[in-house]
């Protein structure tokens, strides 16, 4: 291997540390909100902005952060968005009220927002072919460990040093980052020159945030409520009017054009769908292991590490099957491991031991592993250096929005099954209302009034409630599955466009 073929592996390598912070990140809080609660004395309104300003911090800056970064050079603000996040990181770990915090959330999601689309962005630039789609495997692995790691790494930390810890983990993988990028990677950008499309930034960026909102608003207040709808129709309008305008103009911020080929289309809509069950089943499953298991928070984060065990099995399988199989073939059978496995998981009863819990996650892992890279490269294949920024920016909006979907609608699925076996006959109306709230709090009330009986109908009421998540994600698999048969490329084609020019240094 030549030396500047050596370089790119390494610039891969050194995007990887700030791509597995940004997915440590995602999860990595969650286990912290109780002791947020009490440090900070922070109420359940606080505690939820201090997850959901990051999540529409996000949502409102991936667009407009892949166009900057065609325009004005990708390494230039991959390096400010790691230096950014690196800063939010430490701030946050000093913060002293909730207020403060929820600010630096917002910093966080920012240069996380940079950070996603601008790593998978320089894939085209810098490898072709067979590499790319390796690359892209390594990408997507990096990508995924991060999420399911976060709560056993929290819950270390948390356990062995002070709160503020959770965040501090993140400065020296930044720091490590910004001096590999510094030093390995080259600048690149997109040749074509365009005029900002600021309606469309505007339209775009405000769409998504007011979606994301009402997504939210929906898993926290139920989807009866009328602020929840009104902000999820409020969203699609103005995604509606963004792609009208798109449509008119002849600078616009994302290329429609790239719709036309199937392989981006459906590689996008594949890995969404991915991203649905992923995050569906990441906000049940510790539930389950802290609830019904009765593991604490570093043992809840050691009982996961069977679904990253299948993740990295999966991936590497995939890059071995995809030269000879093809995209199609791989990413249906990936979706067909997942469907399977959350099926075997939906047959969970409270007595379940831990074994049987641990096989069907790490085949979910491996059929995670199977699918999303794979369908991720088809999309990405699409994609040229010139344009390579707003097209990455594309796939990894549509990625986060069924991440949100996937948390909202499934988590209402888990409440409501929750709250439809829950058994809270005799109890004081406050106990019945905290018990009412989450297993988690039913499991504290139950323990406090020494009733076994209580404790018992919370557990088998949350497994229900599982369960029934996990019969729609089983759904939701064998969707993509029949949708990657009949509409899945066996294998991504070249794309349309000549090839792009090597990047500059």
């Amino acid at each position: 291997m030549s030396t500047s073929a050596s370089r790119k592996w390494w610039v891969l390598g050194a995007l990887s540390l700030g791509l597995f912070a940004v997915g440590l990140d995602t999860t990595i809080l969650n286990v912290a909100l109780p002791t947020l609660a009490a440090e900070l004395s922070a109420s359940t309104g606080q505690l939820q902005w201090m997850v959901d300003s990051y999540n529409l911090a996000l949502a409102a800056v991936l667009l407009p952060a892949g166009m900057l970064g065609d325009r004005f050079g990708r390494k230039k603000l991959l390096l400010a968005a790691l230096v950014l996040f690196g800063a939010a990181s430490g701030a946050c770990a000093y913060a002293s009220t909730p207020e403060a915090l929820i600010v630096m959330r917002v910093f966080l999601g920012i240069g996380s927002a940079f950070l996603i689309p601008l790593s998978m962005s320089v894939l085209p630039v810098l490898f072709e072919g067979a590499e790319r789609t390796k690359a892209m495997m390594v990408w997507a692995t990096v990508n995924m460990l991060g999420i399911p790691l976060g709560p056993l790494l929290g819950g270390w930390l948390l356990k062995h040093y002070a709160w503020g810890s959770v965040f501090l983990i993140n400065v020296p993988l930044a720091a490590a980052a910004v001096i590999a990028v510094t030093f390995l990677m080259p600048e690149s950008r997109s040749s074509v020159h365009r005029r900002f499309d600021l309606p469309g930034l505007a339209l775009s960026s405000l769409g998504l945030t007011v979606m994301t909102y009402g997504v939210i608003r929906g898993g926290e207040h139920g989807w009866s409520d009328p602020a929840a709808w009104a902000a999820l129709a409020g969203g699609a309008a103005l995604l509606l009017v963004f792609v009208l305008w798109q449509r008119r103009i002849s600078y616009s911020l994302i290329d429609l054009p790239l719709f036309r080929s199937a392989s981006f289309t459906w590689g996008t809509v594949l890995a969404t769908l991915v991203s649905f069950a992923l995050f569906g089943l990441l906000f049940s499953i510790p539930q389950f292991l802290q609830a019904v298991i009765g593991a604490d928070t570093l043992g809840t984060g050691l009982r996961l590490l069977p679904l990253i065990l299948g993740l990295l099995v999966g991936a590497k399988a995939a890059q071995r099957l995809m030269p000879g199989a093809g995209a199609k073939a791989v990413a249906a059978a990936g979706f067909a491991v997942l469907a399977a496995s959350l099926a075997a998981g939906a047959f969970t009863t409270p007595d379940t031991g831990y074994a049987f819990t641990a096989a069907w996650m790490t085949a979910a892992g491996a059929g995670l592993g199977l699918a999303l890279p794979t369908s991720m490269d088809a999309a990405l294949g699409q994609l040229t250096a010139e344009r390579s920024g707003v097209g990455s920016a594309l796939i990894m909006a549509l990625r986060q929005v069924g991440g949100s979907f996937g948390v909202a609608l499934l988590g209402a699925a888990l409440n409501a099954g929750y709250r439809a076996r829950l058994d809270t006959s005799g109890l004081p109306a406050p106990a019945a209302e905290a018990v009412r709230q989450s297993a988690a709090a039913g499991v504290r009330t139950a323990e406090r009034l020494s009733s076994d009986t209580l404790l018992a109908s919370v557990r088998g009421s949350f497994v229900h409630g599982m369960d029934v998540t996990l019969w729609i994600g089983a759904g939701i698999a064998a969707l993509g599955m029949l949708l990657t048969l009949v509409f899945l490329p066996r294998a991504a084609a070249q794309p349309a466009c000549p090839p792009p020019p090597k990047p500059v240094n």
